[in-house]
């Protein structure tokens, strides 16, 4: 059920972008547990200075070909799980991605299962609970 949103310059190609998109995903399966099928990302392309990100931080550099990745999911993965899961995006987006691991910028945001709709306007997980 995470929701992915994925920013990166216009000068990606295609063929880069999605095996992002898929290297993202990919590490979700592996790591988070999420189902092949569980695939919801936005891609979106970015001009020149539209992408704003610190040429250094944290002991990290970064270039002009910076990939930010946001996942929203529900919360209970634990830190391991979360650093494995960084790792591995990073990983395969330098491998098949043309991006350099250290610009790939990963933001996690946790949100209860409860304020999920997979369409209908139906509350889906909160289906789970209730009698």
């Amino acid at each position: 059920m995470p929701f992915v949103r994925i920013d990166i310059p216009t000068a990606t190609s295609n063929a880069h972008a999605e095996a992002l998109s898929q290297a993202v995903h990919a590490a979700l399966a592996e790591t988070f547990d999420v189902p092949p099928d569980d695939r919801f990302q936005v891609v979106t392309r970015h001009g020149p200075g539209a992408i704003v990100c610190t040429p250094a931080y944290l002991g990290v550099r970064h270039t002009t070909h910076v990939a930010l990745v946001q996942i929203t999911c529900s919360p209970g993965r634990s830190r391991d799980q979360k650093r494995v899961l960084f790792a591995r995006i990073a990983q395969q987006a330098e491998q098949h991605a043309g991006f350099a691991a250290s610009d790939v910028v990963i933001h996690l945001v946790e949100t209860l299962r409860e304020n999920w709709s997979f369409g209908n306007g139906i509350a889906q997980y909160t289906l789970e609970t209730d009698s």
